[in-house]
């Protein structure tokens, strides 16, 4: 994959297409692969796809120090790369941490995004104390806190915890060499410990602006790891026109579990 320098950092980035952009954004522990299918089909729609392997992943810069993954910083690289690939406005779509990045783009920037996708992850205004089930769905975020002893864990007997957390995914043998490379691990769980310490308990989501951007979001209904209630709400936190599709038989990698509704939708909403 091609790399580029954006926001003092290495970033390997596909470009592809011609057309009104779309910029896809992973989570974790995915790599811009997660997009393959989406690639395809937007590119053939008539849009430029721009698809980045994300801070800490893939073929990206991989810094080591837990604060320069902020959700600032992160920010800052979504704005760096639009502005050296030329693209003043671009429609946004992210899946797991990478939704949680979109939102916040959308929320700071409103300029900068024209259409908005989220997918699994709600709006950062519907945070709040957790209920029982959030609590056990998010146990492996507290995990993940443990600086070097997560990492151990994780890796330990042939990375038996990351397997039985990731179990079903059809990536997890990709996922697992990507996490093997030096520094990737901790780089990946620093997304973590720099946006999701036990301290946020403390206090609530705090006051943000509206999204301004129409937005989608889509939920699956068998996602282990996050509250469906969280991304139905999100529509209260929406300006703009709000939309809300519910995937019944899929999990969280939705992209990869039902990709031809997931490019339906993406070509029924992202203007060209």
């Amino acid at each position: 994959m091609p790399t580029m320098q954006a926001n003092g950092l290495r970033f390997a980035v596909t470009d592809e297409g011609d057309g009104p952009p779309v910029l896809l954004l992973h989570g974790f522990p995915d790599t811009a692969y997660l997009w393959r299918d989406q690639v395809r089909a937007l590119v053939a729609r008539g849009h430029r796809v721009i698809a980045p392997d994300l801070r800490g992943r893939g073929g990206s810069g991989k810094p080591a120090q837990v604060e320069e993954y902020a959700m600032s910083l992160l920010v800052g690289d979504v704005v760096a790369l639009l502005d050296a690939l030329g693209v003043e406005r671009a429609h946004i779509v992210g899946h797991d941490w990478g939704a949680a990045l979109a939102w916040a783009t959308a929320i700071r920037l409103p300029q900068r995004v024209d259409h908005l996708v989220t997918i699994s992850v709600g709006h950062p205004g519907t945070g709040g104390r957790p209920t029982l089930e959030e609590l056990e769905q998010g146990w492996y975020r507290l995990l993940f806190q443990f600086t070097g002893v997560a990492e151990e864990l994780l890796q330990q007997d042939d990375w038996y915890l990351l397997r039985t957390l990731l179990a079903g995914t059809d990536d997890l043998e990709q996922y697992i060499a990507d996490l093997a490379q030096p520094g990737a691990l901790t780089a990946t769980l620093n997304w973590y410990r720099a946006n999701l310490p036990p301290q946020r308990l403390l206090g609530g989501p705090g006051s943000l602006p509206p999204v301004q951007a129409p937005t989608l979001g889509i939920f699956g209904a068998h996602d282990r790891y996050l509250s469906e209630d969280a991304m139905r709400r999100s529509g209260e936190f929406v300006a703009g026109p709000w939309r809300y599709e519910r995937f019944a038989e899929a999990g969280h990698w939705i992209p990869r579990e039902d990709p031809d509704r997931v490019n339906a939708l993406l070509l029924d909403f992202l203007p060209v």
